[in-house]
């Protein structure tokens, strides 16, 4: 995969990431389940959102098996 891509794919990634977990804290605040200290855009949100980023760039790069079996998956780059 062209890392173009694969950038646009971690990328898109993020955004929906923070925005979901944006959404959780939220209705977790509204619910009384989390602490009120828990606001939304924290670092604990931009932080789980950068790890499922780069969760996605690792898989986006990994390259795949030769096809006639000669070969394992690796890193590209």
């Amino acid at each position: 995969m062209p890392d173009f891509v694969a950038a646009l794919i971690t990328a898109a990634v993020f955004c929906a990431g923070l925005i979901l977990l944006n959404a959780l804290t939220c209705w977790a605040i509204q619910t009384q389940i989390a602490p009120a200290d828990l606001a939304e855009n924290g670092m604990l949100q931009y932080g789980l959102a950068l790890a499922l980023a780069g969760f996605t760039w690792r898989r986006a790069l990994v390259a795949q098996a030769v096809p006639d079996g000669g070969g394992h998956a690796h890193i590209v780059g």
